[in-house]
């Protein structure tokens, strides 16, 4: 569901591309008053480099980044603009001081259709109760890149690793090791499986549908376009306050029994098309 009242079709989700960087230092973890201001410290390199890679205006600071990046339709900003969101409510939902990022775009559009880079882990050094006083051997961070139609994850790889190469110093060695990516989808906003759908949440949740686009990513949407050129329909089911991937990851009992009864609705629906 798009809030607590108003169920949603996706249209669109963000592709993602992911990568580890491990910076290596000494072959030890040295005191810091006995070497420290003569050895660099793996983690001060890798902080200065994760820091450069994002600038004050919310972009992504990496050439190349947004070179094929598809811009939003006109009909897509009417379309956010004018769903009910209340960034109040959204900022108490996730316990969040402010709302943040890339200048010129609202939140919606930040959250579904932009692209993105993260830092999604970070690792060094003594993490123990308590203080001691050293300098880490090695320095690692996850890094990564919600993507929007027409990236390539893996062209987005090689930039990301390239400009994280560059900016290194040569007192630490580095290795990038690089996870799963996938490619954003859209599918037709306007086909009959999202009129058929759009009935079957009617009578499910009984509100009328919005359509949106998800900032998230599910690879086999795209695989499923690809080799079988096949578009799927994407029916969210859960409540806005689900807590994906965090803590306490739910789905209200509400939400189950309306869609037990859209996902009825919707097959009868889609059969007599």
């Amino acid at each position: 569901m798009f809030s607590e009242n108003t169920p949603a079709i996706m249209y669109g989700l963000r592709g993602l591309s992911y990568l580890e960087v491990v910076l290596i230092g000494p072959d030890r973890d040295l005191h810091s008053g006995g070497y420290g201001g003569s050895v660099d410290n793996p983690a001060n390199a890798l902080t200065r480099v994760l820091a450069s890679l994002q600038g004050p205006d919310g972009k992504v600071n990496v050439p190349g980044f947004y070179d094929d990046v598809a811009p939003l339709e006109d009909w897509e900003r009417e379309a956010f603009a004018a769903l009910p969101l209340d960034e109040e409510m959204f900022k108490k939902t996730i316990g969040a001081p402010m709302l943040a990022g890339e200048e010129g775009y609202s939140t919606l559009e930040r959250r579904w259709a932009r692209p993105t880079l993260d830092i999604s882990g970070i690792s060094s050094g003594y993490q123990g109760p308590g203080a001691k006083t050293i300098i880490p051997s090695r320095a690692s961070a996850k890094v990564s890149m919600r993507l929007v139609p027409h990236q390539n994850p893996e062209k987005i790889n090689d930039l990301v690793e390239s400009t994280i190469r560059e900016r290194l110093p040569k007192t630490v060695q580095v290795d990038v090791l690089r996870y799963w990516g996938s490619r954003a989808v859209l599918v037709d906003a306007k086909g009959s499986g999202v009129q058929a759908a759009q009935i079957a949440l009617k009578k499910g949740f009984g509100q009328d549908p919005v359509l949106i686009r998800e900032g998230g990513t599910i690879p086999v949407v795209g695989s499923l376009q690809d080799v079988l050129g096949l578009d799927s329909l994407l029916v969210p089911l859960g409540g806005p306050d689900d807590r994906t991937h965090s803590p306490n990851e739910r789905m209200p009992p509400d939400c189950i029994y309306k869609g037990i009864r859209t996902s009825c609705h919707l097959l009868n629906e889609l059969s007599q098309i």
